[in-house]
């Protein structure tokens, strides 16, 4: 386990008692995920600042934090987004920008410029973990002859049963691409084509009849306990926590991964910004997010934290070498240009 060292936090404490703030809000995704975040960040944070950390869960997006934006009546401090979400929200004004110079420098003495991991600070938004957009299975739907590729995943004949699919068309267009012969270096040059997303879409009709949708993480881990799928995408630490902590017999598929960053950002109009800063600088040193991993299994963004992981956990990070050898980035550029035009599409496509 990573152990807080109490004489380096005293300083820490002294700063952020000064601030006064009795609590502050802090959003993410729930389940295991946010046990994780509650036992590496929260609590530690409250030990040392005194300021008690109020947890709440929400499903993603950023049609929650606009409209308390809007309306003057901000309730969140800090929030964990998806990516692209934060770079839609800062852009939209709903974020506090952040200066990397105030971030506090690696343990290796890195700056945070130099030490968080590629994309992993953004004007609005800092990294906390790296993870997979992964397909699992169900060990005992299939024995003797098991999945191992993405193209496995479209292959109801050799591995039948339904299948679990994220309602979005981002990252399963990709997927059916892939599936379809598609290198994955190429995937989004094609997928920029009309003649790609019909590829794409004629992939996902094979096995249309056999998909049930989800929409929040913990579903797919549901639909596999319920016996509802034998495959289905999902997030990696999700599965992690089902197959390790509560003994599921689920199995991660890496091959073709798609790479996510999650990210701490706060609120824009906040009557906590000292304190709701303070949290993000200790959330995102590199011993609060390498104490993260012992939790679950999501790597974190710095690169001085990965010396921390133990032999234990790395293996089941996203970022170790054996799982990322073929993993894809999600281009959440290309997404911002494509977005609505493919969700319609999509929207249109799931209603035939």
């Amino acid at each position: 386990m990573i152990k807080i060292v109490p004489p380096t936090l005293l300083i820490a404490a002294l700063s952020m008692a000064a601030q006064g703030a009795d609590e502050i809000t802090v959003v993410s995704w729930g389940g295991s995920y946010t046990n994780s975040q509650v036992k590496a960040y929260h609590e530690p944070f409250t030990a040392v600042s005194g300021t008690t950390i109020v947890s709440e869960n929400y499903s993603g997006g950023i049609a929650e934090i606009k409209a308390q934006v809007e309306a003057n009546n901000v309730t969140w401090d800090v929030i964990d987004l998806e990516k692209a979400d934060v770079i839609r929200a800062c852009d939209e004004g709903l974020l506090e920008e952040i200066d990397p110079k105030d971030l506090p420098r690696g343990d290796n003495g890195a700056s945070a410029m130099d030490d968080f991991v590629p994309g992993g600070l953004e004007d609005c938004g800092v990294a906390n973990i790296v993870w997979g957009k992964i397909i699992a299975y169900d060990a005992t739907k299939f024995p003797g002859n098991e999945p191992s590729t993405l193209y496995d995943f479209f292959n109801l004949k050799e591995f039948p049963g339904k299948r679990g699919l994220n309602k979005t068309p981002k990252v399963n267009l990709e997927r059916a691409l892939i599936a379809d012969g598609v290198a994955g270096a190429d995937v989004y040059d094609v997928l920029g084509t009309d003649a790609g997303v019909d590829r794409a879409f004629a992939r996902l009709d094979t096995i249309k009849d056999s998909i049930i949708w989800w929409e929040a993480g913990s579903q797919p881990v549901q639909l596999l306990a319920d016996g509802e799928v034998t495959m289905t995408s999902a997030y990696n630490g999700r599965i992690y926590a089902a197959a390790v902590d509560e003994q599921m017999p689920f199995v991660i598929i890496w091959d073709h991964q798609f790479a996510e960053l999650d990210f701490w950002a706060i609120v824009k109009g906040t009557e906590n910004l000292e304190a709701s800063m303070d949290f993000l600088k200790f959330a995102s040193d590199t011993k609060r997010l390498a104490d993260q991993t012992n939790y679950i299994s999501y790597a974190p963004a710095r690169k001085s934290s990965i010396a921390l992981v133990s032999d234990e956990m790395m293996p089941h990070m996203a970022t170790s070498p054996a799982n990322f050898a073929n993993a894809i980035p999600v281009d959440h550029g290309w997404w911002a240009d494509h977005q609505d035009e493919l969700s319609e599409r999509f929207n249109a496509w799931l209603n035939n």
